[in-house]
């Protein structure tokens, strides 16, 4: 019995002595691991050189938010550079793009607190500078591309091919009511026309200088909405509609384009075509966004922005639906964005 016990004694202390040796280990196991982790700092600290190139590459990592409104015939293209901004160049930014109308734009961007960015199919009106200077804002014009007036047609319609600037100014004036109007040899059908509402800058485009200021026609239907204006055209056959040149491009399938003749033969247009001094160029236009530079001034992401919309606004551009602007006047508004840093 005495010999049970002194075995059961043996046994007790030597596991005793494993649990206290166990507990010595995690202790230092433990004691290694915090004095690792505070230890980085240090050993950093050591290293000056690679501190220093983690912090220049983190000061390049912006967060936040850019705010754009305006334009819906810009929109594509914004919203293309916007994407590739945030997939593979600042991933805590997040950049709002959202397609009010070039005019309902503004008066979002010019106010107290107002958006980063106003996209625009036209340029900024007097009235708009003067209450960009009553508010202190200083705003900077960037263009971004080339944007084609398209008159769109329904897929049926075979006939209206092709049109003189004029048979287009009788058409939305409401001279011309019937297409046996525009030709005897087309049919006796009332014409329907359709285009963006007051909104949009491609409304006052077209109002300004395709219709030289006369009134459209009574009847003409006004859309807020592009893709509402490609769905009633597409379905209507006695339709014709106009708004900017990637709305059609996007669309092929639902629409055909009407080729203009300016006095040299018709002229279809394509990114071939469209340019301010090329075959298309009296239905060519320039498209901006606006940049409040105080916002670009204040905020870091802002400003980051508007330079990477710069650099990369040709390179995007055809596949929304617009021409490129010259390279040189590109680098110049970079060159401009780049002295604000």
């Amino acid at each position: 019995m005495k010999f049970k016990k002194y075995l059961m004694f043996l046994f007790v202390a030597a596991l005793a002595v494993m649990l206290v040796a166990c507990g010595n280990n995690n202790d230092e196991d433990n004691s290694d691991d915090d004095k690792g982790s505070e230890e980085t700092p240090a050993e950093n600290a050591d290293n000056g050189t690679d501190t220093e190139s983690e912090g220049d590459e983190g000061s390049n990592e912006l967060e936040g938010s850019v705010v754009i409104d305006g334009s819906g015939t810009v929109y594509p293209l914004m919203s293309e550079i916007a994407l590739e901004y945030m997939t593979n160049e600042q991933p805590n930014v997040s950049v709002e793009v959202s397609r009010a109308g070039t005019s309902a734009g503004f008066e979002k961007f010019l106010q107290e607190n107002g958006t980063d960015f106003n996209d625009a199919s036209r340029y900024i009106k007097d009235e708009e500078k003067a209450k960009a200077e009553e508010l202190g804002i200083e705003v900077l014009e960037m263009k971004v591309a080339l944007d084609g007036l398209t008159i769109v047609v329904n897929p049926e319609n075979d006939f209206a091919t092709e049109l003189t600037p004029d048979q287009v100014i009788s058409i939305f004036t409401g001279e011309y009511v019937n297409w046996s109007d525009v030709n005897p040899d087309w049919p006796n059908e009332k014409i329907q026309t359709y285009g963006p509402n007051e909104n949009h800058g491609t409304y006052e485009f077209f109002y300004e200088t395709i219709l030289e200021e006369q009134d459209l026609a009574s009847d003409i239907n006004l859309q807020q909405e592009y893709s509402t204006l490609v769905t009633l055209v597409s379905e209507d056959v006695n339709a014709i509609g106009f708004f900017g040149f990637g709305y059609y491009d996007s669309n092929k399938d639902n629409l055909n384009a009407v080729s203009i003749d300016f006095g040299d033969g018709p002229v279809a247009p394509s990114l071939d075509t469209i340019a301010e001094d090329g075959d298309y160029a009296d239905y060519t236009r320039p498209v901006f966004t606006y940049l409040n530079v105080n916002n670009a001034k204040e905020k870091a992401q802002v400003l980051d922005y508007a330079i990477y919309v710069m650099e990369n606004n040709n390179r995007l551009a055809g596949k929304t639906g617009f021409a490129p602007i010259p390279d040189e006047e590109a680098q110049a508004l970079v060159d401009q964005l780049k002295e604000l840093q």
